[in-house]
């Protein structure tokens, strides 16, 4: 589509010794019950081929595995271990410790890589320092630098990555929540608790609980709250969760998608109205029922 963002691939970033973590798997790590890996996984979904580069382990959707020659060669070379394996034209490098990475914030990234022409676009942090892991690259300026790094004597192992981004024309784009990364113990904690707090306990916990079942379906959380409400006063608190069940019954027996859940959560809804107006004393006649006036 004109204006939308190239397809990409993707390359993880998931060796690393962790040592500020004593050691600790650090992409195993759960927040919000999703390891840290897939939650990045999640967030790069949108990517052709996906790369991580780490010893294979289970994940909550299929990947390309890589390693890095020699093995804890550090992330320049590590990048360059994953690069063989992509095609497209823009990849989007991404650490594996990124608890509040979303698909939109890899999306505002290639945007930026399209629209301004730069060779890179990464996320700064809430003190303006850059983060070249959480960033979309043109593939070709990549393999370019990758190529003269190689040639050197030292080679690529070892080499910090400002070696790489130093030579390419970058454009940056802020974002304190996305590029927040979890180094220590202490960033563990403070990403368990965030999800935790009101405004993002229920994004978080559907999103955790579409990935564990293995869908992928917007649905409108509000609308199903407020059938859940309404069955809940207007029937017996019981019949909320039931009610929200049968509905997704209902619309997975269609193989129907959002329309398919609105719309039965539109008909349950009547009914829930319905029932707490016979219960409150209405009548057919004042509810709008079959016999009323303007029923046809």
């Amino acid at each position: 589509m004109p204006g939308a963002p190239a397809p990409y691939d993707a390359v993880v970033l998931a060796g690393g010794g962790a040592r500020r973590l004593g050691g600790a798997d650090k992409p195993g790590l759960r927040v919000g019950g999703r390891t840290l890996l897939d939650r990045v996984l999640a967030a790069c979904a949108g990517a052709r081929t996906t790369v991580v580069v780490a010893a294979p382990r289970p994940t909550v959707r299929p990947v390309r595995w890589a390693r890095e020659e020699p093995s804890g060669g550090g992330p320049v070379a590590a990048l360059a271990a994953g690069l063989r394996f992509t095609a497209a034209a823009h990849t989007v490098v991404l650490s594996a410790d990124l608890p509040f990475l979303q698909q939109a914030t890899v999306q505002r990234l290639l945007t930026a890589l399209r629209d301004t022409g730069a060779d890179g676009a990464l996320l700064t942090d809430a003190d303006g320092r850059e983060q070249p892991l959480v960033a979309a690259y043109r593939t070709a300026a990549l393999r370019r630098e990758l190529t003269a790094l190689a040639a050197t004597p030292d080679g690529l192992s070892g080499l910090p990555l400002r070696r790489l981004t130093g030579a390419l024309r970058l454009t940056r784009v802020p974002d304190a929540q996305a590029s927040f990364d979890c180094d220590t113990w202490d960033d563990i904690a403070h990403a368990r608790a965030h999800i935790r707090e009101h405004g993002h306990v229920l994004d978080e916990w559907i999103s955790a609980v579409k990935n564990e079942l293995g869908i992928d379906l917007d649905v409108d959380t509000g609308a199903l709250l407020d059938l859940a409400r309404d069955a809940a006063h207007g029937v017996a608190r019981p019949a909320a969760p039931l009610t929200t069940f049968l509905v997704g019954y209902a619309a997975a027996q269609g193989l129907g998608g959002p329309e398919a859940v609105a719309e039965a959560t539109r008909k349950a809804a009547a009914l829930a109205l319905r029932w707490a107006e016979e219960s409150d004393g209405g009548t057919e006649e004042n509810s709008g029922g079959p016999s009323a006036p303007d029923a046809g």
